[in-house]
Protein backbone atom coordinates (compact mmCIF):
# COMPACT_ATOMS: atom_id res chain seq x y z
CA UNK A 1 0.00 0.00 0.00
CA UNK A 2 1.47 3.09 -1.12
CA UNK A 3 1.05 5.75 1.80
CA UNK A 4 2.29 8.63 0.24
CA UNK A 5 -1.07 9.41 -2.33
CA UNK A 6 -2.96 9.20 1.12
CA UNK A 7 -0.95 12.09 2.70
CA UNK A 8 -1.20 13.87 -0.49
CA UNK A 9 -4.86 13.64 -1.01
CA UNK A 10 -4.56 14.44 3.05
CA UNK A 11 -2.67 17.28 2.02
CA UNK A 12 -4.97 18.39 -0.27
CA UNK A 13 -8.15 18.61 1.73
CA UNK A 14 -6.91 19.73 5.05
CA UNK A 15 -10.69 20.89 5.34
CA UNK A 16 -12.43 17.64 4.80
CA UNK A 17 -9.91 15.98 7.09
CA UNK A 18 -10.79 18.59 10.10
CA UNK A 19 -14.25 17.81 9.73
CA UNK A 20 -13.84 14.21 9.71
CA UNK A 21 -12.01 14.67 12.79
CA UNK A 22 -14.42 16.41 14.47
CA UNK A 23 -17.22 14.32 13.43
CA UNK A 24 -14.99 11.29 14.93
CA UNK A 25 -14.84 12.95 18.33
CA UNK A 26 -18.67 14.14 18.70
CA UNK A 27 -19.14 10.61 17.81
CA UNK A 28 -17.21 8.90 20.84
CA UNK A 29 -18.32 11.70 22.81
CA UNK A 30 -21.87 11.20 22.49
CA UNK A 31 -21.33 7.47 22.40
CA UNK A 32 -19.79 7.43 25.94
CA UNK A 33 -22.46 9.64 27.50
CA UNK A 34 -25.08 8.20 25.73
CA UNK A 35 -24.37 4.82 27.31
CA UNK A 36 -23.66 6.21 30.80
CA UNK A 37 -21.51 7.35 33.18
CA UNK A 38 -18.80 4.51 34.96
CA UNK A 39 -18.33 3.57 38.27
CA UNK A 40 -15.44 1.95 39.52
CA UNK A 41 -15.37 -0.89 42.00
CA UNK A 42 -13.64 0.86 44.77
CA UNK A 43 -16.45 4.45 44.21
CA UNK A 44 -19.31 1.42 44.25
CA UNK A 45 -18.95 0.79 48.10
CA UNK A 46 -18.59 4.15 48.47
CA UNK A 47 -21.38 5.85 46.97
CA UNK A 48 -23.42 2.88 48.61
CA UNK A 49 -22.03 3.45 52.02
CA UNK A 50 -22.21 7.34 51.42
CA UNK A 51 -25.34 7.93 49.03
CA UNK A 52 -27.29 4.85 49.67
CA UNK A 53 -26.82 3.56 45.98
CA UNK A 54 -28.84 0.74 44.74
CA UNK A 55 -27.29 -1.71 43.05
CA UNK A 56 -29.29 -3.70 39.88
CA UNK A 57 -27.22 -6.56 38.51
CA UNK A 58 -29.02 -6.94 34.91
CA UNK A 59 -27.40 -10.81 34.65
CA UNK A 60 -29.64 -13.73 33.76
CA UNK A 61 -31.27 -15.42 37.02
CA UNK A 62 -28.09 -18.23 36.71
CA UNK A 63 -25.65 -16.21 36.47
CA UNK A 64 -26.62 -14.19 39.36
CA UNK A 65 -27.26 -17.16 41.63
CA UNK A 66 -23.70 -18.19 41.04
CA UNK A 67 -22.38 -14.94 42.89
CA UNK A 68 -23.44 -11.18 42.99
CA UNK A 69 -22.23 -8.12 45.01
CA UNK A 70 -23.66 -7.79 48.30
CA UNK A 71 -26.98 -6.03 48.35
CA UNK A 72 -27.42 -6.08 45.03
CA UNK A 73 -30.56 -6.99 43.75
CA UNK A 74 -31.43 -9.17 40.15
CA UNK A 75 -33.59 -8.12 37.53
CA UNK A 76 -32.27 -9.71 34.28
CA UNK A 77 -31.88 -7.48 31.09
CA UNK A 78 -34.68 -9.50 29.31
CA UNK A 79 -37.40 -9.04 32.34
CA UNK A 80 -36.31 -5.10 32.37
CA UNK A 81 -38.60 -3.21 30.97
CA UNK A 82 -41.15 -5.20 32.90
CA UNK A 83 -40.00 -3.38 36.10
CA UNK A 84 -38.67 -0.17 34.27
CA UNK A 85 -41.30 2.34 36.20
CA UNK A 86 -40.00 0.42 39.63
CA UNK A 87 -36.54 1.47 38.68
CA UNK A 88 -37.44 5.03 37.90
CA UNK A 89 -38.93 6.00 41.00
CA UNK A 90 -35.94 5.26 42.90
CA UNK A 91 -34.46 8.38 43.58
CA UNK A 92 -31.02 7.47 45.44
CA UNK A 93 -28.38 6.63 42.83
CA UNK A 94 -28.47 3.62 40.83
CA UNK A 95 -25.62 1.49 39.95
CA UNK A 96 -26.52 -1.27 37.04
CA UNK A 97 -24.41 -4.24 36.84
CA UNK A 98 -23.77 -6.87 34.22
CA UNK A 99 -21.37 -9.31 33.33
CA UNK A 100 -18.31 -7.45 31.75
CA UNK A 101 -19.53 -3.74 31.74
CA UNK A 102 -21.37 -3.98 28.15
CA UNK A 103 -24.78 -4.40 28.61
CA UNK A 104 -25.86 -2.18 31.21
CA UNK A 105 -25.89 0.79 28.89
CA UNK A 106 -28.82 -0.33 27.64
CA UNK A 107 -30.55 -0.64 30.91
CA UNK A 108 -28.84 2.83 31.41
CA UNK A 109 -30.34 4.31 28.05
CA UNK A 110 -33.65 2.62 29.18
CA UNK A 111 -34.03 4.19 32.61
CA UNK A 112 -33.39 7.96 31.44
CA UNK A 113 -31.82 9.52 34.56
CA UNK A 114 -29.07 11.10 35.72
CA UNK A 115 -28.80 9.17 38.68
CA UNK A 116 -28.05 6.14 36.56
CA UNK A 117 -24.17 4.97 36.66
CA UNK A 118 -23.16 1.32 35.17
CA UNK A 119 -20.23 -0.32 37.04
CA UNK A 120 -17.38 0.04 34.84
CA UNK A 121 -15.76 -3.53 33.84
CA UNK A 122 -19.16 -5.18 35.58
CA UNK A 123 -18.65 -8.35 37.56
CA UNK A 124 -15.71 -9.07 35.57
CA UNK A 125 -14.08 -5.68 36.82
CA UNK A 126 -14.85 -6.36 40.34
CA UNK A 127 -13.32 -9.65 40.68
CA UNK A 128 -10.68 -8.31 39.11
CA UNK A 129 -10.18 -5.26 41.74
CA UNK A 130 -10.10 -8.90 43.99
CA UNK A 131 -13.38 -7.60 45.72
CA UNK A 132 -15.91 -10.65 46.67
CA UNK A 133 -19.32 -12.03 45.80
CA UNK A 134 -21.76 -13.12 47.91
CA UNK A 135 -23.95 -15.82 47.78
CA UNK A 136 -22.12 -17.89 45.77
CA UNK A 137 -24.91 -20.49 46.99
CA UNK A 138 -28.18 -18.12 46.92
CA UNK A 139 -32.12 -18.42 45.68
CA UNK A 140 -33.24 -15.35 44.11
CA UNK A 141 -36.95 -14.49 45.76
CA UNK A 142 -38.69 -11.85 44.67
CA UNK A 143 -35.68 -10.10 43.10
CA UNK A 144 -33.38 -9.95 46.28
CA UNK A 145 -30.77 -12.70 46.89
CA UNK A 146 -31.16 -14.50 49.59
CA UNK A 147 -28.51 -16.56 50.94
CA UNK A 148 -29.27 -20.96 51.71
CA UNK A 149 -28.44 -21.88 54.44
Amino acid sequence: MDFSRWFEFMGNHPFLFGILGVLIFLFFTLENKRSGKKVSPNTLGQMVNSQNAQLIDIRAKKKFETGYIQGSRNIPLTQFKDHLEEVRAITDPIIIICDMGLHSSAAVQLIGKDNVFRLDGGIGGWQAAGLPLSGTKSKVVDGKAKAKK
